[in-house]
């Protein structure tokens, strides 16, 4: 096994923050391969290239993959085969992270296939990977052989609450800062830095700290991030270099530059179509300058193949209308480039400041909960926004510490966008990352899921494109949110910037087509709204930027996105006092710890009930110190009426004695059936209740779950246990309180009751037959245990002892309750205490007990 040649050194001014880089060890039959560590996150970063250029290339084939494993956070992934499938959005963003920065240190015609594969094999929840990478795939590539003009050094800094830049922040520290950038560059000769590439967001957390003091991410705020990087890039790069010296680089690897014609042909290109190329390159409509270049070109071709081709060649032709091809796009590239540098004038005979005229609206769909449309020139977005509940949330499967996302942006660019046929099968690379960035834009103004309880999914459909479509798409988004009710922290609005150089002199351009972003040296895009930058990306096809002209263009970006705020303020001045109809409504409100369970019920049974009888749905969710109840319907009354309910069992309202009830059967026992009078009240109507004149043997012979029934209090005990009966014509109470049965008995005057009250001195009768049953009863207990044992059936000498209670009564005819008291008692032994005692009781004729 090969031995590990290992360099690092702390980073970032902090002594706990260890860079280190591996080699020598690990995939040895790679061109390049570079293990990076920083804490326990670690991945390994390969490079290999092509020997041999594939026919028929004219573009550089440069491929990065990064690979997620997820046990590199110790998890199995999720789905059914338990394996990985496709990269996640992370891993795709990281991608492009890194082939960003290093595509332009390739040399100019190198066409040899290039492939980075960064494999995640250690992720401590602490450390993000994808700076990590960025600085792996460099030194991968400067220790290969493949021609590589690095190394480039990258680190990630964040603006921490007390205003301060923070290097190599961990994922605890940057979800606390205000701002976070990724920021890549090259070491000069002279030992300053050329920014390549920057990648910038604000956090969840920007507005909030924002509110309490901390400084605001203006423009001199980040120019000071871009200048505070350039120290740390210095780092990544000092310990790339030893790497290589310890190393030592391959031997060079032999390639061929291509040539994408000849020198015979370039000048007949420019000869014939300078004329024809210069005047299609000043209409401004891009269709009708589509048009133009393509009957030029057609123009041109017909001349070299008359000039290069007598013979009528096929295989010649086709070579020449390639080259042909080649060479107009550089001559188009160099006329419009010439124009900008000596007249200042651009393709569609804008100043280098000029904005495209703008239009915004909104409610553009009706039936969506929310819609904005933005257009920018001939570039045209539509946002469409909808609301969801909190479990509407995505779930992210991945190996860090974001496991849920609230806010999520899609970006769609279909080919009909720019007038052509194609595939539609997925979003591309191209798209995730437009989604992405416009998703980073809106996310610090977001309100907070504690105040507006919402998950918010938006699409951005690329309707027509030239140019800038990533911030039209933030455009759109401020609009369809405002539209939909969403109470944003301020609008949003985004410009792309961009630049040429020529002959050491920067011309930045404002809002450039695109036709400028492909015959440009850069491409810078800035959102935020009037008072901070929201976020930031730069990509240059040049060997880097100084910082002051970055600084430049983003004041003249201010400028901009300033005049685009103001055109989309009159289309909608401020978010919407609420939700669309189409759109769920949602109320979200803490209850006490104690509450859940009654909120809840046995099994669900309340909550259940709730989203049954009102159509909302609603959840629980447990908290550290309280619960938290989130409502949700698309009906605004649903909600109220739910919210009501709950409320009524945080506080519920007391039963009164004789008052009536509508209720529902919510629970059937073998001794009766329980039924709700009142959110969170439920009362026991006695199984021998339940007859209304004829004798029950089980309850479920009258009664179902879900059977609404008026009843009537009789009886609450100082525990709060109500008792009902049946109303009506048997079971009702009279306005004393007394049944009317009883009422009947008492009143009649055949039977003196008075010398049974004076034998026992005054006691109860109830009291005085449920203690000689409860006697009695004991010592029959006492006796048959002699005889029987462990095996004796309390439940079987109860009913022989009532079946003795109602002969006698049937016998003397006088009224007493022991049988009920009996009843309850039994049911006491064996299920503890059910209710309130002391029930009345129903008598029916001669003194008979009323079934």
């Amino acid at each position: 096994m090969a031995d590990a040649i290992t360099v690092s050194a702390p980073v970032g001014g902090a002594e706990s923050k260890i860079l280190c880089f591996e080699a020598g060890r690990l995939a040895g039959q790679a061109d390049g391969a570079v293990l990076s560590r920083m804490g326990e996150t670690t991945i390994l970063v390969t490079a290999t290239a092509a020997r041999r250029v594939r026919e028929g290339t004219d573009f550089f084939p440069l491929t990065v993959d990064i690979e997620e494993r997820m046990y590199a956070a110790g998890k199995i992934p999720g789905s059914f085969f338990r394996r990985e499938g496709r990269a996640a959005e992370s891993a795709i963003l990281t991608c492009r992270l890194i082939d960003r920065p290093l595509r332009p240190s390739f040399p100019e015609g190198f066409r040899n296939e290039v492939h980075i594969v960064g494999t995640v094999l250690g992720a401590d929840q602490e450390n993000p990977y994808d700076v990590l990478a960025i600085n792996g795939a460099s030194a991968a590539l400067s220790i290969s052989g493949i021609p590589f003009a690095g190394p480039i050094g990258a680190v990630r800094i964040a603006h921490n609450s007390q205003g301060e830049w923070v290097a190599h922040p961990t994922y605890v520290e940057g979800s606390e800062s205000t701002f976070e950038m990724v920021v890549a560059g090259r070491v000069l000769d002279d030992g300053d830095v050329a920014i390549m590439m920057v990648e910038a967001n604000g956090t969840e957390a920007s507005c909030s700290l924002y509110e309490g003091g901390t400084p605001k991410m203006d423009e001199a705020a980040l120019a000071e991030g871009l200048e505070a990087s350039k120290e740390w890039i210095k780092e990544a790069v000092g310990l790339q270099r030893r790497l290589i010296a310890t190393v030592g680089v391959k031997a060079p690897m032999e390639y061929e530059l291509q040539v994408d014609y000849t020198p015979e042909v370039n000048a007949a290109v420019a000869e014939v179509g300078t004329a024809k190329l210069t005047a299609a390159m000043t209409i401004a409509d891009k269709a009708e300058r589509q048009a133009a270049e393509d009957q030029a070109k057609e123009e041109i071709l017909a001349v070299l193949l008359e000039r290069f081709n007598e013979n009528d060649n096929p295989e010649l032709a086709s070579d020449i209308a390639k080259q042909a091809s080649a060479a107009v796009r550089s001559l188009t590239k160099s006329i419009v480039r010439n124009r900008i540098v000596s007249e200042g004038i651009r393709i569609d005979g804008r100043s280098t400041t000029d904005i495209r005229p703008l239009a915004a609206d909104v409610g553009i769909v009706d039936i969506s909960h929310g819609s904005g449309l933005f257009e920018r020139g001939e570039t045209q977005v539509l946002n469409i926004a909808t609301l969801g509940t909190a479990r509407m949330d995505q779930m992210i499967d991945g190996i860090d510490p974001n496991d849920k996302k609230r806010y999520i942006h899609h970006y769609n660019f279909p080919p009909y966008s720019t007038g052509e046929t194609g595939f539609m099968r997925g979003p591309k690379r191209r798209e995730i990352g437009h989604g992405a960035l416009a998703e980073k834009a809106l996310v610090p103004v977001i309100p907070h899921m504690d105040d507006f309880p919402y998950t918010l999914r938006l699409v951005s459909e690329v309707l027509s494109s030239n140019g800038s479509t990533s911030m039209a798409s933030v455009c759109a988004s401020t609009l369809s949110l405002m539209d939909a009710g969403v109470p944003i922290a301020a609008p949003v609005a985004g410009i792309a910037m961009g630049l040429v150089l020529h002959e050491g002199q920067y011309i930045t351009l404002t809002d450039i087509l695109g036709a400028e972003d492909a015959y440009g040296d850069m491409d810078f895009k800035v959102a935020g709204t009037a008072d901070f930058v929201t976020a930031l990306q730069l990509d240059t096809k040049i060997d880097g930027l100084p910082a002051e002209v970055l600084a430049g263009a983003l004041n003249q970006a201010r400028e901009a996105r300033l005049k685009i705020l103001d055109v989309m303020v009159k289309a909608i001045d401020a978010p919407r006092s609420d939700v669309r109809p189409t759109a769920p409504k949602i109320v979200k409100f803490e209850i006490p710890l104690d509450k859940i369970g009654e909120v809840i019920g046995p099994k669900g049974k309340v909550i259940n009930s709730i989203q049954v009888e009102t159509g909302a749905e609603v959840s629980v969710d447990d908290h550290q110190d309280s619960g938290m109840v989130t409502i949700a319907s698309s009906d605004r009354d649903s909600v109220n009426e739910a919210e009501r309910q709950i409320r009524l069992i945080l506080d519920p309202p007391t039963a009164g004695v004789g008052e009536v009830y509508t209720g529902k059967v919510v629970n059937i026992t073998s001794f009766g059936a329980f039924v709700n009078i009142l959110p969170g009240r439920d009362g026991l109507v006695h199984i021998s209740k339940l007859g209304r004149g004829t004798r029950i043997d089980r309850v479920e012979d009258v009664l179902s779950l879900g059977d609404e029934l008026e009843v009537v209090v009789e009886d609450i005990d100082p525990n709060g246990k109500i008792s009902l009966m049946l109303a009506g014509d048997e079971g009702a109470a009279d306005s004393s309180g007394r049944h009317r049965d009883d009422r009947r008995y008492d009143d009649r005057d055949d039977r003196d009751r008075g010398p049974r009250r004076d034998r026992r001195n005054g006691r109860d009768d109830r009291r005085y037959e449920q203690r000689r049953d409860r006697n009695r009863r004991s010592d029959r207990d006492d006796r048959r245990d002699d005889r029987r044992g462990s095996r004796y059936d309390d439940r079987y000498d109860g009913r022989r002892d009532r079946r003795d209670q109602q002969e006698r009564e049937r016998e003397s005819g006088s009224q007493v309750a022991s049988f009920e008291d009996d009843f309850e008692q039994q049911l006491r032994d064996e299920f503890g205490d059910l209710g309130p005692s002391g029930v009345q009781q129903r008598r029916g004729r001669n003194g008979a007990r009323g079934r």
